[in-house]
């Protein structure tokens, strides 16, 4: 079996999309579309949806992507008040931070 092929079954087992299977920045920034776009701006550009609720993008600047993976994984506590708490599973996690480092400022 090839690695491609492992990668599609370890997704289907896991929950990993198929069209994502080895490619967790392209997971995780589909998984922050999905549970979070409604309220934040989740690409490097744009505004957030909520006014209240910054750009990932910005809350890279103050965080950073590797400070947020337990708050992922355990749950994120509401960061404002219409925010519902979140907690991924540690494969998601492992593909929201990965996403997240592309958002973080580069020297």
């Amino acid at each position: 079996m090839s690695i491609r092929a492992c990668a599609v079954v370890l997704g289907v087992l896991f929950g990993v999309s198929p069209a994502f299977a080895g490619d967790p920045v392209a997971e995780g920034q589909k998984l922050l579309q999905d549970n979070c776009s409604r309220c934040h701006a989740v690409g490097a550009e744009g505004e957030s949806p909520l006014p209240i609720a910054p750009p990932f993008r910005t809350v890279m600047k103050i965080y950073g992507a590797d400070s947020l993976e337990e708050a992922l994984g355990e749950g994120l506590i509401t960061g404002h008040p219409e925010m519902p708490e979140f907690v991924f599973p540690p494969e998601q996690v492992g593909a929201i931070v990965a996403y997240l480092h592309t958002l973080e400022a580069k020297p």
